[in-house]
């Protein structure tokens, strides 16, 4: 017989303390459980920020020291402003899980969480969402629910509500004095980081995601969608020779393209080899977006405010580019290949394609980009006039860049087959991006040829992207950088034009300028004045000066 089996009363003793732990309830009060989260997530949840701000962590001892009273003060009276008995364990709770996941994308693709990120999180589709769930962020969510659990057999307090008032003002007191004090005790140091790396402070968490999810609410308060204000009513084509063939323009609205990896550009790697092909087109080398991300740059690049005018309120509030050719006439149509216009094509004839069910196109995922002009010849009719297009690819979207594309165009291997980039080796992401990037110019050169066999239009085709891409630079993977301080990378974008020789004669324009021009820098702001001018539209929205073509047409 055992030792064990022999004592029954030293079995009672195990399963006595077994059970005690189980029946284990601390009571805490509830400014202690507050100040024992934001410690937590000052030490496990702010890596990225730790990373950025302190380039030598045992020299800067002193620095260290300052942040980490700033941080945990910061974070412990924003949750005492709004935790109490009652809201604790579920707030907490989903605080928690939430800046487990927003640490595990800060630190694997070097995102940086403001207002304009959380509006890309907030509006994105079931489609893109699910090409950034992987395996990997099982980690970070399983090791949360050890303190979500623990929190869960806390019991909390309880006080009168004077007395809950009294103790409560006394602890955020006390949080501003602690944050007065970690501010003092390294001032100059702190001064230096604030000044001279601002976009740290989009890296504290989970207050930056908690202060830009703020302002994205209060910039647009839940309830129906407002209706645009009208913009450019006044607008009119001006009359044309008699005879004259109706104009055509697709503009093609790229996603993700980077101009540093554009063949046409003097990339290392000739990533545009059947655009390097096609007679007359003209690519515009010094190009940049007005933003980082598509919830952002799309209203900007057709509205009439830009990027040098920048309101967003004003951008979101008013119809766009769309609108004022509606207004003058210009038939228009929008079909999209990814995640929506964001506003711009409201009201307008607009096609989604994301879901269509062409087996040599679509794998019940995603569609390649090649789907936007399957049936665009059927959606052409000259009986309608002048007619705008706007294809919205798919483009690059990352991570998944390797299934931009059919297999084929496979030629620079190895490439990164997986959504996680962290687990892959820089060269291989580059790999899979500029495989897409070759799928983009095929693209491209079957639109050109399809316009080109239109005898009906005189026929114009636009490409330009709406943002570019970090790949691995500084750390930085995606984009979505705040503007200010974006890399370059995120901001240079290709853009390409190519024009019927019937409309270059139609308009009186000379191609030799215009590749003149196209050396020169140029943004998103120049679209809507400049495809204004090319539709001959006129109205007091109109502003010559950015029009790309206003210095290089011919007015005898």
């Amino acid at each position: 017989m055992s030792a064990v089996a022999a004592n029954p009363q030293a079995i009672s003793r195990n399963d006595d303390r077994s059970m005690a732990w189980w029946r284990l309830r601390p009571v805490l009060a509830s400014e202690t459980l507050i100040l024992l989260c934001s410690v937590f997530f000052s030490m496990f949840s702010n890596g990225s920020f730790w990373h950025g701000a302190l380039a030598h962590p045992l020299a800067q001892w002193r620095l260290a020291l300052s942040l980490f009273l700033l941080v945990t003060a910061l974070h412990a009276l924003l949750l005492g402003l709004v935790v109490n008995r009652w809201t604790a364990r579920p707030l907490l709770s989903v605080l928690l899980l939430v800046t487990a996941v927003a640490a595990h994308y800060m630190s694997a693709y070097g995102v940086y969480l403001d207002a304009d990120m959380l509006r890309n999180v907030l509006h994105t589709d079931s489609k893109e969402s699910s090409e950034l769930l992987s395996p990997q962020l099982l980690i970070p969510i399983a090791l949360t629910l050890i303190p979500v659990a623990a929190l869960w057999r806390v019991r909390l307090l309880k006080r009168s509500w004077p007395r809950a008032l009294a103790i409560r003002s006394a602890f955020l007191t006390a949080m501003a004095a602690m944050a007065a004090v970690g501010a003092l005790l390294s001032f100059q140091d702190i001064s230096s980081l604030v000044r001279n790396h601002r976009e740290v402070r989009y890296l504290v968490t989970p207050a930056n995601y908690v202060v830009a999810l703020s302002k994205v609410l209060l910039a647009s308060p839940p309830g129906p969608r407002q209706a645009l204000l009208p913009l450019g009513t006044d607008a009119k084509q001006a009359a044309r020779a008699s005879g004259s063939k109706p104009r055509l323009l697709v503009l093609v609205v790229g996603e993700t393209v980077r101009a540093q990896n554009w063949g046409l550009n003097g990339y290392a790697r000739q990533t545009t080899p059947e655009l390097a092909k096609v007679d007359g087109l003209i690519n515009f080398s010094q190009m940049n977006a007005c933003g980082t991300s598509t919830e952002v740059s799309l209203p900007c690049m057709f509205s009439a405010y830009g990027r040098r005018n920048y309101d967003e309120m004003e951008i979101r509030s008013h119809q766009s580019l769309l609108h004022v050719l509606d207004h003058a006439g210009v038939a228009t149509l929008w079909r999209d290949n990814q995640s929506g216009c964001k506003g711009v094509c409201d009201g307008l004839p607009t096609q989604r394609l994301t879901d269509a069910k062409d087996a040599g196109l679509c794998n019940g995922k995603r569609c390649l980009d090649e789907i936007l002009i399957k049936d665009l010849p059927s959606q052409l009719s000259p009986s309608k006039g002048d007619q705008v297009v706007v294809l919205h690819q798919l483009g690059n979207h990352g991570p998944s860049y390797f299934e931009r594309y059919p297999p084929q165009f496979k030629r620079f291997t190895p490439t990164c087959d997986n959504s996680e980039l962290g687990q892959c080796e820089r060269q291989s992401i580059v790999n899979a991006y500029d495989n897409a990037l070759l799928y983009t110019d095929r693209f491209l050169a079957e639109t050109i040829a399809l316009l080109k066999s239109r005898t009906d239009y005189d026929t114009a085709l636009i490409y330009v992207s709406d943002h570019g891409e970090s790949l691995g630079e500084k750390g930085l993977f995606l984009h979505g950088v705040p503007y200010s301080i974006a890399p370059a990378e995120q901001i240079r974008v290709p853009m390409v034009m190519w024009l019927s020789p019937g409309l270059v004669q139609d308009a009186r324009l000379d191609t030799a300028c215009l590749k003149r021009e196209a050396a020169e820098p140029a943004s998103h702001d120049n679209l809507f004045p400049s495809i204004l001018g090319l539709m001959q539209v006129n109205t007091r929205e109109y502003q010559p000066a950015y029009d790309l073509f206003a210095k290089c047409r011919n007015r005898q």
